[in-house]
């Protein structure tokens, strides 16, 4: 088991940002400067990404010119692709297929990056294939996030385990864990659910780890326990987008009235339109629409 044998500088910094503390780590980065210029250009590449997190593109698209750092314009090219219509989007990962023949191994901000366009374009292979030489924390976090959604619990178990074997005590692991844990079953669940609600604890009770407990509670069938933590949710961010879904899924489970269902999902659509939930709501909607004028 290895650890950090200094202390990080950007910790808190760092651990806003992974527990989705967005603003804390925005407020922390801006009262910083550092003489070193590569612990300047990190605390940037994290001030922007919550920025980014925050929905707030314009921020980086506007700061970072083609005389900024690389790393800094690789970022940027995530806030273009995220806040762009399709065809932006398409132009951009273009670009990207060119970029990513010649990574600089001195690179560590571009396969990351990259990495996130491709997981939105549910490219998962390349996803895989970008992340799988790197022993980044986040690549692995990202990696681990990718072999679940295509359901390979199995393989983001050996991911965790080499995770816990770089730094078994970072709060990038633990998440991890808690992911992990998430998709199995039983007393797995209920260790996620730990996990989570002893980060909020220690550090601050964000949407993300609210949302994590609350889906805990909800596979566990403790449905009116996950109310409170998901209104909490709410309470601290209005469109938090797995709030809304949560709630959406919860209201069914505890007998709420459809039209509680309906509003959250109408929230969604207004503030979400793009979220995969709501693309395969729609799918389906018109599916049915496609059944019933076939059975007319």
């Amino acid at each position: 088991m290895a650890n950090q044998a200094t202390p990080d500088i950007l910790f808190d910094i760092k651990n806003s940002f992974y527990i989705g503390n967005y603003q804390h780590c925005i407020n922390e980065a801006q009262k910083l400067k550092f003489n070193n210029p590569d612990q300047q250009l990190e605390k940037d590449i994290f001030m922007y990404r919550a920025y980014i997190a925050q929905h707030k593109y314009g921020v980086i698209i506007n700061d970072v010119s083609s005389s900024s750092p690389p790393e800094l314009q690789h970022v940027q090219m995530l806030a273009l692709y995220l806040s762009g219509n399709d065809d932006k989007k398409k132009d951009i990962v273009s670009a990207l297929e060119k970029k990513i023949q010649t990574i600089n191994p001195e690179d560590k901000v571009l396969p990351f990056i990259a990495g996130f366009i491709y997981y939105f374009e549910e490219n998962y292979d390349t996803v895989l294939r970008l992340l799988n030489k790197s022993e980044n924390l986040e690549c692995s976090a990202l990696a681990i996030q990718t072999l679940l959604k295509i359901n390979r619990v199995d393989l983001a178990v050996k991911e965790l385990n080499s995770m816990k074997e770089t730094d078994e005590d970072s709060t990038l692991t633990q998440l991890c864990q808690a992911w992990v844990n998430l998709s199995r079953n039983g007393e797995k669940i209920q260790d996620a659910y730990y996990t989570l609600q002893e980060l909020s604890d220690k550090y601050f009770s964000t949407p993300m780890l609210l949302n994590g407990q609350a889906a805990a509670l909800i596979a566990l069938g403790k449905y009116e326990e996950a109310e409170p933590l998901l209104q909490e949710a709410l309470d601290k961010d209005p469109n938090y987008p797995e709030t809304l879904v949560n709630m959406i899924v919860l209201s069914q489970h505890i007998g709420k009235s459809t039209e509680v269902s309906v509003r959250y999902l109408t929230q969604l659509k207004d503030s979400h339109h793009n979220h995969p939930f709501v693309r395969d709501y729609q799918a389906k909607e018109q599916e049915f629409d496609r059944l019933v004028k076939s059975s007319a």
